[in-house]
């Protein structure tokens, strides 16, 4: 698991539109919050991406662009965003890489079984590429709020 202070890792994805958007283009440029939820269309996975475009604005005021990732495809993504109206950038990371590197990749129990799945977590990211919050297993509800609080401090 990673830790605040440390360096985050950094990848290139594809967003809902099929654009590259490689993480260190913001190095220098803006703060950078990561979600990661487990996939489009589930509800408390709809509220966190909805309840980060509806405070987008918020978040550009300190610099802040927002980035959910998920390892739904970009197909996925697109209708996704379009059914919700979400405004934030949805990555798709269907070969899990970025899952991997955040350590959100994660086993866990199901009715005897083993399954894998995306822990859903937050990293809140300085514009020099630092790891300035590190949350694992986050409440949807209220999380944009949450990391809007620690955006402002990053501001101060």
């Amino acid at each position: 698991m990673l830790k605040a202070g440390q360096a985050a890792p950094m990848f290139v994805l594809p967003d809902a539109d099929m654009e590259l958007i490689d993480i260190a283009q913001f190095q220098g440029r803006s703060n950078v919050i990561l979600f990661f939820y487990p996939r489009d269309g589930a509800p408390c996975c709809t509220l966190q991406a909805t309840d980060f475009s509806d405070h987008e604005d918020e978040f550009a005021r300190f610099d802040c662009r927002i980035l959910g990732i998920s390892r739904d495809d970009c197909i996925q993504h697109a209708e996704f965003r379009d059914k919700h109206g979400i405004s934030v950038s949805l990555l798709s990371d269907a070969e899990g890489t970025a899952c991997e590197q955040y350590g959100v990749w994660q086993a866990r129990e199901v009715d005897g079984a083993t399954k894998y799945g995306i822990l859903r977590s937050t990293f809140v990211i300085d514009k020099q590429g630092v790891l300035r919050h590190v949350l694992y297993g986050v409440n949807a509800k209220g999380h944009a709020r949450q990391m809007l609080r620690a955006v402002k401090e990053l501001n101060s």
